[in-house]
């Protein structure tokens, strides 16, 4: 008969004591301890929590992870501090929680302030557990999710709270261009923890229970006499629509990150990885026959450019960031045979399609989000010009034209230019032209590439001919009519060469999947610097 091996530590004696029963004993403690951690600080702190009609950091973890995914990190952190009493509230977490886990199957990392303890404010010990999830998000290379739903620096720990935002914007600041950083706001977000959403890539908020500002109502009316709701200063309608700090703006929290899962899913881990590949079963060489009644050949006549966008690019498959805030251009990212692209295109709908101040740092921004991350760029025109008047150039419309053709310049991805109806002066330029880098330029019969329309040239260039005709009108209709025949017809890009091509609308579906295709490898050399100097 074999003999059966002693356990480790067995002394033989049945009636000894088995060692392992303590450290068994301390696991099971060690659990419990655990499931205490996760409930939170008491029951009637989640309930006004939910009476706010905000859902738990835990809830919201829940929504972001694939089930089951998500490892907590330091979930014992205990703050150090003894002054006002605070020695005797030393609630596990200390007020955010922290870790990483999978969305859509890829490593992600999170941290998320719980408003139930400290109202979410930022001390020593939470600061540090944000740092440690940055780094590691850093380090990895995974994409970072802050949730926003705090009071602040935490009065109480003094200067060491205030150093603790600056470690989270000296690493917002490194992760730039290197990580996808995404920030939610779900609450208040006010004073220095403003300005680490303002230093990701892009902020969701939730419109009635998500707040973000410098200084809140009671200091402005203090200051200033001014008395404004909380809402109406730094909302995330205001922040949606005004001052265009919110990316995303969603009435509930559950469809807030539902489109956090999907942007994350068509963004890359990091700078040194395409986004994924997602393809859909919608025919690469599909045409695309709608288009010839989405856009009318008179230049007059108003369309919604999303609709062009939507038939052109795989089904469903459109994003569009920061819709409600500078509608005259759309920024959206979407997909062509399940290659992720980045659409910047003007919307006749609004201001006609010109170009203003938000539209030019609203592309900007874009287009360098795409060339960060790798994601080809292709621009749709159909653009009148510059918005004119006194406010604008005030106001510094050559300042902020100038980021848009900054970033247009700088950007290394592929770029793809297609000229749905008119592109008129410096616009035309700005917007992606051979002459700035595009690495194609495609346009439909319809296009006009001029430095303004016939009307207003042919009153320049003949002015004192109409002037002095005895028929000023049909001079002036002639006039029109030769500078269109000559300037104006759509083959006279094509024919300088900076068209590459004018083809059948309904073959733009082809054309770019075509294009990109074989714009896949391209390798742009740029020149050893420190950085540039973007203006401002």
């Amino acid at each position: 008969m074999t003999a059966v091996a002693p356990r480790p530590h067995d002394t033989g004696d049945p009636d000894a004591p088995d060692p392992g029963d303590d450290l068994r004993s301390r696991a099971r403690a060690r659990r419990e301890l655990d499931l205490s951690v996760q409930d939170g600080p008491d029951p009637a702190a989640t309930d006004r929590q939910h009476d706010r009609g905000k859902l738990t950091v835990r809830e919201r973890l829940e929504l972001l992870f694939d089930p089951g995914t998500f490892v907590e990190i330091e979930p014992l952190r205990r703050h150090r501090a003894s002054a006002f009493g605070m020695d005797a509230n030393r609630p596990y977490t200390d007020g955010v929680v922290a870790g990483w886990g999978k969305v859509e199957g890829r490593t992600v990392y999170a941290y998320g302030h719980d408003f139930r303890i400290f109202g979410g404010a930022l001390g020593e010990s939470h600061a540090e557990k944000i740092h440690k999830t940055m780094d590691l998000a850093i380090s990895t290379g995974s994409p970072l999710v802050g949730i926003s739903d705090g009071a602040g620096a935490r009065i109480q720990e003094g200067v060491t709270a205030l150093a603790g935002y600056g470690g989270i914007f000296r690493r917002n600041t490194a992760a730039s261009g290197v990580i996808p950083q995404i920030s939610v706001v779900l609450g208040p977000c006010a004073g220095g923890a403003a300005y680490s959403p303002a230093l990701t890539d892009v902020v969701f908020m939730v419109r009635g229970t998500a707040q973000m500002f410098v200084t809140g109502p009671d200091v402005v009316a203090t200051v200033t006499g001014e008395r404004v709701p909380i809402d109406e200063l730094g909302g995330a309608g205001v922040h949606g629509s005004r001052s265009g700090v919110a990316s995303f703006v969603h009435e509930d929290e559950a469809s807030c990150f539902d489109d956090v899962r999907l942007l994350l899913s068509m963004l890359p881990a990091n700078n040194r990885s395409g986004p994924p590949v997602e393809r859909v079963g919608d025919p690469p060489e599909r045409r695309c026959e709608a288009l010839y009644d989405i856009v009318s050949t008179d230049p007059a006549q108003a369309y919604d450019v999303r609709d062009v966008i939507t038939e052109v690019t795989d089904d469903a498959s459109m994003l569009e960031i920061h819709e409600g805030w500078a509608p005259n251009i759309v920024c959206a990212f979407a997909r062509l045979d399940g290659h992720v692209v980045g659409i910047v295109a003007n919307q006749p709908s609004v201001l006609a399609g010109t170009m203003d101040i938000d539209a030019s740092d609203k592309a900007a921004r874009f287009v360098q989000t795409c060339d960060a991350f790798s994601i080809p760029i292709v621009t749709m025109l159909d653009v009148p010009g510059f918005l004119p008047g006194s406010e604008q150039e005030h106001r510094g419309i050559i300042r902020h034209g100038a980021k848009l053709l900054y970033a247009y310049c700088a950007a290394t991805v592929p770029r793809v230019q297609v000229i749905l109806r008119k592109a008129y002066g410096g616009a035309y330029i700005v917007l992606d032209s051979r002459s700035i880098g595009a690495d194609l330029s495609f346009a439909w019969p319809s296009n006009e590439v001029a430095v303004m329309g016939a009307e207003g040239a042919a009153g320049i260039i003949f002015r004192r001919e109409i002037a002095g005709s005895p028929d000023p009108e049909g001079t002036r209709a002639a006039r029109i009519e030769d500078y269109r025949d000559e300037l104006l017809h759509p083959y006279y890009a094509a024919e300088r060469g900076l068209v590459d091509d004018v083809i059948d609308p309904a073959d733009t579906r082809r054309v770019l999947v075509g294009a990109l295709d074989a714009l896949r490898s391209k390798h742009a050399e740029t020149p050893v610097r420190k950085h540039g100097n973007p203006p401002q």
